[in-house]
């Protein structure tokens, strides 16, 4: 990975964590801090005091963000707790923990994101469906949930061999497809969908599942702008077919 990956903090509700994960980066090398809909960051308030040396430079210039921009612009991979999920159900599942996914990363030459959500509640299942991968931490079955702070300190940590500049990096990266790219494929997969028919209620599943795949499988440019001509063909083919049937009936 030729730069670190950048963090991204979803709604946060305190200042103090803030501060807290931007720490946090500065302890394990990382530096791009973006935040999407952030409280009011005070130099004189939590988010200053808990972020160490990190007010020096992680702290304030951290970006704000949009949500649809994260999504769009960086391989997004989405930090939540442990679920009971399985193979049927696509939203919080497959996922990585860090030290698997940190090892992964290591070979992905792209923009990555670790994106961290609410204190409360993590991030909504419309926002994790959009996210490219998934990455959760082990934990006790009897207390499996981790504050903000503990998380991001944790993934981190787990993280620093992609950020800290004095580490051995492979020799081999892979080329990855720009996101720009990637995202028009899940478009045109919408658009096969659509065209073959596919139970309307049905489709965003699919579409998640569809995601979830390729995001794991970091295909190079060749590799997705193959693919994208494949479905797109495929596409225009039974469209041509489902207008020439409709013309043959009027």
């Amino acid at each position: 990975m030729s730069e670190a990956p950048a963090v991204a903090v979803v709604d946060a509700q305190t200042p103090g964590n803030v501060g807290t994960i931007a720490r946090a980066m500065k302890n394990f090398g990382f530096s791009e801090l973006l935040l999407v809909d952030p409280p009011e960051l005070d130099r004189d308030g939590e988010a200053y005091g808990y972020a160490g040396q990190a007010r020096e430079d992680v702290l304030p210039n951290a970006t704000e963000i949009a949500f649809d921009d994260l999504v769009s612009g960086y391989h997004t991979v989405g930090l939540t707790a442990t679920t009971n999920q399985n193979a049927t159900s696509h939203v919080r599942y497959p996922f990585s923990t860090p030290a698997e996914l940190a090892e992964e990363l290591e070979t992905v030459n792209a923009p990555t994101c670790l994106v961290f959500g609410r204190e409360d509640n993590g991030m909504t299942n419309e926002e994790l469906a959009r996210l490219d991968e998934i990455c959760a931490i082990p934990a006790s079955k009897e207390y499996p949930v981790l504050n903000l702070g503990q998380a991001a300190t944790i993934t981190l940590y787990e993280f620093r061999n992609l950020a800290i500049s004095d580490t051995q990096l492979p020799d081999v990266e892979r080329d990855r497809a720009s996101e720009a790219e990637i995202e028009r494929l899940y478009d045109q997969f919408e658009d096969l969908l659509a065209g073959i028919g596919h139970p309307e209620e049905k489709r965003a599943k699919s579409g998640r599942m569809f995601r979830r795949l390729i995001g794991r499988a970091h295909p190079t440019d060749r590799e997705a702008v193959t693919l994208l001509g494949i479905v797109r063909r495929a596409t225009e083919s039974i469209n041509r077919k489902t207008e020439s049937v409709s013309q043959d009936r009027d």
